[in-house]
C-alpha cells in the first residue's frame, strides 16, 4: 500500500479508507483491551494515533514498538473518539523497520537543551526541534518568495575568497598545504605560491562586496548562503558557521533602504504566522508563552527610525533615572545588546531602525554623512551628531537586539579611497571592488540578515545553537 504522510492523514475525512503511515514512535501505551501508539513522521508537529487490538498481533512484535522505534502501520481511518484529534487509525498490520532500545537518548522524559546539543544527531526527532526545523524551512521559502516577487535576482557569491569584507581578520583559512612543512620567506611569512590558489584564501565572512558587483549590473540581487566567522565567542548569539541573506540594490537611498528592511522582515513574520500555525502554537506553549503575541506585535506597528545620537541621549537619560547597564554607552561607543534591547523593549516597545552610526566602528564601504562646519555630521532627517557618522541602518528587535545590519554604500571613488587610506587598509585584494567606483559608479545600498537570528526571533528559542541543525562553535565541529 502506498504511504500517506501523517499531515495528510490528519486532514482527511475519508473515514473507512485503508491507509498506510510510516514514522517514529513517540509513545506506546498498553492496556489489556487496547494499545495506543502515537506516531510521527516529521511532516507535522501532531502525531497520529494508531489503535491496536493486542489480541490480533503477536505479543513479541508489540514489545518491539518502543519510543523511537521506526514502524509501518496499515489500517482503517476512523473518526477519533479522543479529544484533540479528528482522525485515528485502527491497525490491521504493523511492521517494525528499526528497533530502539532503552539507551535511546531522546526518551519521552524532558531533556535539557544542553543534553540535546550533545545528541544533535537525534534531537531533530523531538517535537521542539521538528517545529524549529519546519519553521526554518518556511522562512527560507519566505525569503526566496519575497525577493522573487519584488524583482530581485538570486546571486551566488563565492565561499572561498582572498578578501575580508569586514576587515576584522576573523577568517578560517583554506589551504592544501602541509601545515607541518610550510614554506616561509626570510621574514617568516608563509609563501603561498605552491598552494592551490597561489595566495592566502579563506572562507567568506560575507558575500556583500561581490553582491555589490551584481547590483551594479542587474539592479537588485540577493545572496542567501553560508558564511563563516572565526570568532572565539561562546555566547547564545554567535556561531562560527551561519547563513546570511544579503540583498543589494542600485539607486537606493537611506530612506528607501529602511523601507525595504521593514517590509522584508514583516513579510517573513507574516509568512510564519500564516504557514506555521501548529508549530508556533506548540512553541508558544512549551518555549515562550509570549511568542505569538510578539510576532503579531511586529506587524502592528511602524518601526521607529532613530538616529544613533538620539538613541545615546535616551540611554544616558535612562542612566540618570537609575537604569543600570553593564557596558558604557557614551557617544562613540558601539552599543551592546543590552542597550539595543532597552530601546526596543522598554523605551519604544516596538522594533527600531537605528541610523547614522559613528564612523569609528563601522565598515569602510559605508557612505559618510555630510559634515558640518564644526566637524560633526548631518544625518537622517537632519539629525546633527558631534562627529563623523555613516549612513548605517540597523534593525533592532525585542529578545534579539540587532537582527539586520545595513547601510548606504559609498559610491564616490575619491571618498572610498580616502577612507581606505585613512584606515591603512591593504588594497591588494580590493582592486576589483574599487573598479566599480571607477567605471560607471552608482548610488546603491543593502543589508545583511543573519538567518539564525531571524529563526531565533520567530521560534522564541533562547540559544542560536538550537535553531541550526548542527551548530559549529569553538571546540565543537561534531556531526
Amino acid at each position: 500500500m502506498k504511504r500517506t504522510k501523517i499531515i495528510d492523514v490528519l486532514k482527511s475525512t475519508e473515514y473507512g479508507k485503508e491507509v498506510c503511515v510510516k514514522g517514529w514512535v513517540r509513545t506506546h501505551r498498553s492496556s489489556k483491551a487496547v494499545d495506543f501508539i502515537a506516531l510521527n513522521d516529521g511532516s507535522t508537529i501532531k502525531n497520529v494515533q494508531i489503535v491496536v487490538d493486542p489480541t490480533h498481533f503477536d505479543e513479541e512484535l508489540l514489545k518491539q514498538v518502543t519510543t523511537g522505534a521506526c514502524i509501518c502501520a496499515e489500517g482503517k481511518l476512523v473518526e477519533s473518539q479522543g479529544a484533540g484529534q479528528s482522525s485515528e487509525i485502527q491497525a490491521t498490520n504493523l511492521e517494525v523497520y528499526g528497533l530502539c532500545g532503552n539507551d535511546y537518548p531522546m526518551q519521552k522524559k524532558g531533556q535539557s537543551f544542553e543534553v540535546m546539543r550533545k545528541n544533535a544527531h537525534m534531537r531533530l526527532r523531538t517535537n521542539t526541534f521538528g517545529a524549529v526545523m519546519r519553521i526554518r524551512h518556511n522562512m527560507a521559502m519566505a525569503i526566496h518568495t519575497y525577493f522573487h516577487e519584488h524583482g530581485f535576482f538570486y546571486f551566488h557569491t563565492p565561499l572561498i575568497t582572498a578578501s575580508d569584507c569586514e576587515g576584522a581578520g576573523n577568517m578560517f583559512q583554506v589551504t592544501t598545504k602541509n601545515l607541518y612543512d610550510l614554506k616561509k620567506d626570510e621574514n617568516g611569512k608563509i609563501i603561498y605560491d605552491d598552494d592551490f590558489f597561489g595566495e592566502q584564501t579563506s572562507l567568506t565572512v560575507s558575500g556583500q562586496l561581490e553582491g555589490e558587483l551584481g547590483a551594479t549590473a542587474l539592479g537588485a540581487i540577493y545572496t542567501f548562503g553560508p558564511t563563516f566567522r572565526a570568532e572565539n565567542s561562546n555566547t547564545p548569539r554567535h556561531l562560527a558557521e551561519f547563513w546570511m541573506i544579503e540583498p543589494e540594490v542600485a539607486f537606493l537611498n537611506q530612506e528607501e533602504l529602511m523601507d525595504l528592511e521593514e517590509d522584508f522582515i514583516k513579510y517573513c513574520v507574516r509568512w510564519a504566522l500564516e504557514n506555521c500555525k501548529n508549530d508556533l502554537e506548540f512553541l508558544n506553549k512549551m518555549i515562550d508563552k509570549t511568542l505569538i503575541e510578539r510576532l503579531e506585535g511586529v506587524l502592528k506597528d511602524t518601526f521607529v527610525r532613530l538616529p544613533y545620537t538620539e538613541g545615546i541621549n535616551i540611554l544616558q537619560e535612562a542612566i540618570k533615572n537609575g537604569k543600570k547597564f553593564e557596558f558604557p554607552c557614551n557617544w562613540g561607543d558601539d552599543l551592546a545588546s543590552e542597550h539595543e534591547r532597552y530601546l526596543v523593549e522598554e523605551h519604544f516597545k516596538k522594533p527600531v531602525i537605528m541610523t547614522d552610526y559613528p564612523r569609528v566602528f563601522k565598515s569602510f564601504y559605508m557612505k559618510q554623512n555630510e559634515e558640518t562646519a564644526e566637524g560633526g555630521s548631518i544625518g537622517y532627517k537632519g539629525a546633527v551628531a558631534p562627529g563623523p557618522t555613516m549612513q548605517g541602518t540597523d534593525v533592532l528587535f525585542p529578545q534579539i537586539g540587532e537582527i539586520i545590519g545595513g547601510s548606504v554604500r559609498e559610491e564616490s571613488y575619491d571618498k572610498l579611497m580616502a577612507e581606505i587610506e585613512r584606515r591603512q587598509m591593504d588594497q591588494t585584494h580590493l582592486w576589483w571592488y574599487i573598479d566599480t567606483r571607477r567605471w560607471g559608479t552608482c548610488p546603491h545600498a543593502g543589508f545583511g540578515l543573519g538567518f539564525e537570528r531571524l529563526i531565533l526571533f520567530v521560534t522564541g528559542m533562547q540559544n542560536i545553537r538550537d535553531v541550526i541543525p548542527f551548530p559549529r562553535t569553538p571546540k565543537s565541529a561534531e556531526f
